[in-house]
């Protein structure tokens, strides 16, 4: 609570400064106009060309780009400051604890928890039915749910025709031998009858002519789960007497919602806790996941098959788990390495989601982005930023307010920033050869750097400020392409440098301009794909007033670094697609 009242109280302090900042425009704005008839002229600040939201009320350079602050007059606005610009104090900045964090490629983490049920393996299910017509006048088995083992008795079968063959069988074997073919024929009977291979070849030793039942065995291992028939009961042959169904196995099936399919796929470990076994884990892989989903709950289920075992000393015997018991489950997934970045720097007011990229420090601009999936902590971005921007983390909401102040103070209606995900028309022909001048030029000017050929870069200048300001032409009335192209008309005009600081300044405020534009073209244009985007880390050391990083294009590799030259050729990394 003390927290919100600070921030209201913050924001009623901005809007104050505003107002008063308006009456102080319009007051020296008449004064101006007095003074402007004596022929004085006052400055009211100085500002970047480039980067207006940098100020100051003395002269000086840019903190970004290094170019010399332009002084703005009395009677004049000076370089408008869009919307979506928010520039707070040091003391706001402490107010409002502004946290930063940059946009990194690495693999998104997300762990998912679900719930599921218990059920049978349905290919190890087996229904007992009468091999021949007879009585069974003793059950052995008078439960569903009893536990079985491979040959155990079921029942005490009483059948005419089963004893007749039996007893002609032990005939044979005890005139002909085991190994006569009438013999082998009729044991060949028997085991039709649904005697096993054991049963038969005790006979000779078990069987009397006294014997009026014959045991029907338990085909499998496994559960009794329905017992058809009772004792006394009359069957004939084909009538279902016992379904079995082995339990050793079971298969979990885990609930997976639409929105979780992403992330899901076979061979993933699966962790199972049933509450009913407290403390203890039953971990296996996926094994398959259904391919169709329910509609009313638009969810699909993934099996993990899990060992269920006996529970040792138990009377009857018993297994550790149920058919139809509920369980939970957690799944660890890890995507490929994606560019991402904290879900806390992410605004989604429904239409499209927006972050804040700090420009300098105070200094952040609202930018639309394009978003894939969530990680426990973190999301993916597809389009709207580079690796090495740094995102709000904390204090967006704040800021989000400003920029809403802003558009506001500048009779502007509020929209996100749509810099990087705006919809870009596709180049025509003509388009495209100018880009790629404009490209070809800004490499020559790159390579120059990299060798420290002062008289080359100077050589090319010229040719970059016609190619720039043909691009920034060609592309004008463009939707969505006009604010890339806008910047090159200021960032295209090189002057002739003294030495290679000054080159690699001007150079880093056209890179500024063109490398976003190029890293468009490149997504969008076939032609222009194996443009190559490299970042310096620190280019704070190249030239007085540089930024902490700086990117330059080259239409092919390898890399050279042109804001060090040959103190560092190789310094730097690609900034990919």
């Amino acid at each position: 609570m003390k927290k919100l009242l600070i921030i209201a109280a913050l924001l009623a302090a901005l809007a104050a400064g505003w107002l008063a900042g308006r009456r102080s425009h319009n007051a020296t704005s008449a004064s101006g106009a007095s003074e402007a008839t004596s022929g004085a002229r006052r400055v009211r600040f100085y500002q970047s060309p480039m980067h207006p939201w940098i100020r100051s009320d003395k002269p000086g350079r840019c903190t970004i780009c290094g170019m010399e602050l332009a002084p703005v007059y009395e009677g004049e606005s000076g370089v408008p400051v869009s919307a979506d610009l928010v520039t707070l104090g040091t003391n706001s900045l402490r107010v409002v604890d502004v946290q930063t964090a940059p946009a990194v490629r690495h693999p998104l983490v997300r762990t998912l928890r679900g719930a599921g049920t218990l059920q049978e393996d349905t290919t190890r299910q087996r229904v007992l039915s009468a091999y021949v017509e007879g009585r069974l006048d003793t059950l052995f088995v008078n439960a569903d749910g009893a536990e079985v083992a491979a040959g155990e008795p079921l029942a005490l079968v009483y059948s005419p025709v089963l004893l007749g063959a039996i007893r002609e069988y032990l005939s044979l074997v005890r005139d002909l031998g085991p190994d006569a073919p009438l013999a082998r024929s009729a044991a060949m009977r028997l085991v039709q009858f649904g005697l096993s291979d054991p049963q038969i070849a005790r006979l000779p030793q078990h069987f009397t002519a006294t014997n009026l039942h014959v045991e029907l065995p338990a085909p499998m291992s496994g559960t009794v789960v329905r017992r058809r028939v009772v004792a006394g009961q009359t069957v004939t042959q084909g009538q279902e007497l016992f379904e079995l169904a082995d339990y050793s196995t079971l298969w979990f099936e885990l609930i997976v919602y639409e929105q979780d399919l992403p992330w899901i796929q076979p061979g993933q470990t699966v962790e199972v806790t049933f509450p009913s076994v407290p403390g203890r884990v039953f971990t296996n892989a996926i094994a398959f996941i259904q391919p169709s989903l329910d509609e009313a709950t638009r969810s699909t289920r993934a099996r993990v098959p899990l060992e269920n075992p006996l529970v040792a000393g138990a009377e009857p015997r018993r297994r550790l788990l149920q058919r139809l018991l509920y369980g939970t489950a957690t799944v660890r997934t890890e995507s490929p390495e994606v560019l991402a970045i904290p879900r806390s720097a992410v605004l989604d007011p429904g239409s499209r989601p927006v972050v804040f990229v700090e420009l300098a420090s105070g200094h952040y601009a609202q930018r639309a982005v394009r978003l894939g999936r969530r990680g426990d902590t973190e999301v993916e971005v597809l389009e709207g930023l580079a690796p090495g921007d740094r995102v709000v983390t904390q204090g967006a909401l704040l800021l989000d307010a400003q920029a809403q102040l802003n558009a506001v103070a500048l009779g502007t209606p509020f929209t996100p920033a749509a810099s990087s995900a705006a919809q870009h028309e596709p180049l025509t022909a003509a388009q495209q050869g100018a880009a790629m001048a404009a490209v070809t030029a800004a490499d020559s000017l790159a390579r120059a750097l990299a060798s420290d050929d002062l008289a080359a870069f100077n050589t090319a200048a010229p040719a970059m400020h016609r190619d720039a300001e043909a691009l920034g032409s060609a592309l004008a009335s463009t939707p969505g392409w006009q604010s890339l192209a806008e910047p090159l008309g200021r960032a295209g005009h090189l002057d002739v440098a003294a030495d290679l600081a000054s080159a690699r300044r001007q150079f880093q405020a056209l890179m500024a301009a063109l490398v976003p534009l190029a890293q468009q073209v490149r997504s969008s244009e076939p032609a222009l794909q194996s443009l190559k985007i490299y970042r310096c880390p620190m280019t704070q050391r190249s030239f007085p007033g540089a930024p902490p990083r700086a990117e330059w294009l080259q239409l092919s590799g390898p890399l050279r670094n042109p804001y060090f030259g040959s103190e560092m050729p190789d310094c730097g990394s690609e900034v990919t697609p």
